[in-house]
């Protein structure tokens, strides 16, 4: 091996995503020192340090030994052919509130957009039937479709269901032999009976071929369809697939960041639905003044769990999580808050709530992490053991006394 040639390479990779040393330090969890001695040619990467960049760069290790710059410039004519050229065919999985929000925003920005929903989905014969729902009207440039065969002929695949049915969707998708997609996760939640994250169960059920990201932040469908723009983060493991996604789904309705801790955003993603249901629960019990109390310290809460999960915590004060507060915790749009108060108050609710489920799951975390999770705990407790809401919520807010930031 030529120390000095994959040097050399190592560094151009890096100025190509725009990393500093110090930023693939910190992703490498190597000093600074040390990615100068590999550019340099000093030393190389350990094999798992290998099998990070490999997995960081999308490429493989051959490539990296070979130090081909080559491989570079044929990634940046991909980029340059993209940002000339952006039209994908992209299909939707799910047609609820937010499939059909994402099937018209992405056909909105010129994408050929096909939105997918069973046979027997209420949502999709309302849609067929008049291609209209409670929060918007789909255009006849998107098909429709209750075929899922739609997703071999997909440049991307975004999926936006139950948190919970992903691994059946996983299932269905295998008959396909999916390769070289894009899988974008348009959800938030953690599955039950695993505790997988769900770009985790994307990971293990297709093809590594396939590259899967996350799509999540705060906003409104309703807003949103109204032309009210707001911030959203996507994230992957493939800061290549990262930068495409980012490029190809950016506008003035929506302003995209380019995530940094894809542990860290789907966790926080998933719990602050909880932490909109406890809101919620307050607003019905006449005690919202304690949303302040929730907003500083549910933030924390989580930071820890992130951390104990192998994420960086201060992603919980990000666009996923502290940022998603205002549009989950006060939205009159916000299913989880809306779900929390009637619950409280003994009130049907018919829409769902991810919170509901997710919380069930955040307990297994907190045990099999070591993680204490009060404001989890409280909810899980109201919402599965039938607990008195007032007492509860009371005791959580009277616990003993301590620093604020433990």
């Amino acid at each position: 091996m030529n120390n000095l040639a994959i040097g050399v390479f190592l560094t151009e990779l890096r100025k190509y995503y725009k990393l500093t040393q110090e930023d693939l330090a910190a992703k490498l969890s190597v000093s600074r020192q040390a990615i100068s001695r590999w550019e340099t040619g000093q030393s190389l990467p350990d094999i798992e340090t290998f099998m990070e960049l490999s997995k960081l760069y999308g490429i493989t290790i051959n490539e990296i030994i070979d130090a081909n710059l080559s491989a570079i410039k044929h990634k940046k004519e991909q980029i340059t052919a993209i940002d000339c050229n952006n039209k994908k065919n992209i299909c939707v999985i799910g047609c609820g509130r937010w499939g059909s929000f994402i099937s018209w925003y992405l056909d909105k920005i010129g994408h050929n957009v096909t939105l997918y929903g069973r046979d027997s989905s209420l949502n999709m014969t309302e849609l067929k039937k008049n291609r209209k729902n409670g929060y918007l009207e789909l255009p006849e440039s998107i098909c429709l479709t209750t075929k899922l065969d739609n997703v071999v002929n997909s440049n991307i695949i975004i999926i936006s269901i139950g948190a919970q049915h992903l691994q059946n969707l996983m299932d269905s998708l295998q008959e396909y032999n999916l390769k070289n997609k894009i899988i974008v996760l348009c959800m938030k939640g953690i599955e039950i009976s695993s505790g997988r994250r769900l770009s985790q169960i994307v990971d293990d059920n297709l093809d590594l071929s396939n590259c899967t990201a996350v799509w999540l932040g705060p906003g409104h469908v309703e807003e949103f369809y109204n032309g009210i723009p707001n911030c959203m983060v996507i994230d992957s493991s493939d800061e290549l697939v990262k930068n495409e996604l980012v490029n190809i789904f950016s506008s003035k309705l929506i302003r995209f960041y380019y995530g940094m801790d894809i542990v860290g955003n789907e966790i926080g993603a998933a719990a602050k639905n909880i932490i909109g249901i406890a809101a919620g629960m307050l607003d019905a019990l006449n005690r919202s003044t304690l949303k302040g109390a929730l907003m500083s310290r549910a933030p924390r809460e989580i930071a820890k769990l992130v951390k104990a999960m192998g994420g960086n915590e201060l992603t919980a004060y990000g666009l996923c999580h502290l940022g998603d507060y205002e549009a989950t915790l006060f939205s009159e749009h916000s299913h989880n808050r809306q779900f929390g108060e009637n619950f409280i108050l003994n009130k049907p609710y018919d829409k769902l709530a991810e919170g509901y489920y997710t919380v069930k799951a955040f307990i297994n975390l907190g045990k099999n992490h070591g993680i204490d999770l009060p404001i989890c705990k409280t909810v899980y407790n109201i919402l599965y053991h039938q607990k008195d809401a007032l007492s509860e919520l009371d005791y959580l807010f009277g616990r003993s006394l301590k620093e604020e930031f433990l």
